[in-house]
């Protein structure tokens, strides 16, 4: 099927008009990407001028009190309370235990004298780290949750210059 010379005339120009617009199109899709690349340069600056000094000094003001109150509550809990339980605890029962292996083997057991931390600190030490860990995990996922509550006023609008 063979076209006329009139059609084809009307097809290479509808043909010509379609690539001057698809030109076009990749001209402003250019000036879009430079207007997003320029945008998100600013939001960075806007970032660093306004955003976060709000945010150190809120997280200064109200969380760093907090956190600081809850280490120093976990360190003197675990200090105070759970270092001699558990050292006491522990050292019981590893005196019952030498003094059942030392009637088992008829041996006079004398104190050892003492070299270092035991199995007791040992022990309290990691309990220690572990709330720490639990108090600046606790920390972190309230501040992580603030991320995703602040919505924009009115994102449809353009900005005012």
């Amino acid at each position: 099927m063979s076209l006329s010379r009139k059609r084809k005339k009307e097809l290479r120009r509808l043909q010509n008009d379609a690539n001057k617009l698809w030109e076009s199109q990749q001209v402003l899709v250019g000036q879009a990407a430079d207007v997003a690349r320029e945008a998100g340069r600013q939001l960075g600056k806007l970032n660093r001028e306004q955003v976060v000094p709000v945010v150190q000094d809120a997280y200064n003001r109200k969380v760093a009190p907090v956190v600081d109150q809850g280490v120093r509550f976990g360190k003197h809990v675990v200090d105070d309370k759970v270092v001699p339980i558990v050292g006491g605890v522990v050292g019981s029962a590893l005196s019952a235990w030498d003094i059942a292996n030392a009637k088992r083997h008829g041996v006079v057991v004398t104190a050892p004298k003492k070299r270092g931390p035991g199995l007791g600190s040992v022990v309290a030490i990691v309990l220690g780290a572990a709330a720490a860990i639990g108090v600046l995990y606790a920390a972190w996922q309230a501040l992580r949750a603030d991320d995703e509550l602040w919505v924009a006023d009115d994102p449809l609008s353009p900005p005012n210059a």
